[in-house]
């Protein structure tokens, strides 16, 4: 079955899904791999990998020996076009839709699509959607985007509805990693409201009870990625996946 559908079923048998972001940057091959498998024993619902930037060479490594100790999808989560590998199981192509930066609208796309191709790689078409949250994040400095304004729904309901337009399989609305404040429940409900797409939510989400707030709102799907590094133990990673998996 392809990720794409596996995903909708975890929408349709769980009501949301637990996704996992591990930065190759952060964790070493085995640590990364280590705390993918403790995920999935947690109840992740998916693995997605990478990194604002990229300053390791084992981005192939790490993917290789995740892939090696689970049975989740692995999904590339690409800041740039290096970051694609023959060992996962799909990537969310994104299109940086939040800002005007053409070489993240289509520029990167252009260079990873033959490499994503030869590699037999799932794409997952993705409106990326950069939200403010209270303070310059990785994502931000190294897009030259701004992000849209978190107070402003009708600006964010566009763009998203632009996204579904254009075809693209899925909207994440991203706070950055390490962001000071994460999507507004508020944003989520209305955007929800404005689109058919399954909706992913990350960003500055560090407890189990605001994982649940997204879900409330509409989230079909909250990642979740420096709160597991620093601290994934294997009660944390349950307490997640309890409270996104739990009806609405």
């Amino acid at each position: 079955m392809k990720v794409y559908q596996r995903l909708l079923r975890v929408i349709k048998e769980k009501q949301a899904g637990f996704l996992i972001l591990l930065d190759p940057d952060r964790l070493s091959p085995i640590e990364i791999a280590d705390l993918a498998w403790r995920a999935e024993k947690g109840g992740a619902d998916a693995i997605l990998v990478g990194s604002s930037l990229l300053l390791s060479t084992h981005f192939d490594e790490a993917i290789k020996n995740i892939k090696e100790k689970v049975q989740t999808p692995v999904i590339i989560f690409p800041g740039n076009a290096i970051q694609v590998s023959k060992f996962a199981d799909a990537v969310l192509f994104l299109s940086l839709i939040s800002g005007r930066n053409p070489n993240l609208l289509i520029g990167e796309q252009v260079k990873a699509s033959p490499v994503i191709k030869e590699f037999g790689l799932e794409p997952l078409p993705t409106g990326y959607m950069l939200i403010e949250s209270g303070k310059m994040t990785s994502v931000q400095f190294m897009s030259d985007t701004l992000p849209l304004p978190s107070n402003k729904p009708d600006i964010a309901c566009a763009h998203a509805l632009a996204a579904e337009y254009l075809g693209m399989k899925f909207i994440f609305m991203d706070a950055g990693s390490g962001a000071e404040n994460s999507v507004p429940a508020s944003l989520i409900k209305e955007v929800r409201k404005f689109i058919t797409l399954p909706l992913i939510i990350g960003g500055g989400i560090r407890d189990p009870k605001t994982a649940r707030e997204k879900v409330k709102a509409g989230a079909n799907f909250v990642v979740i990625g420096n709160t597991l590094e620093e601290k994934g133990t294997d009660k944390i990673l349950k307490d997640f996946a309890k409270a996104i998996h739990c009806e609405r």
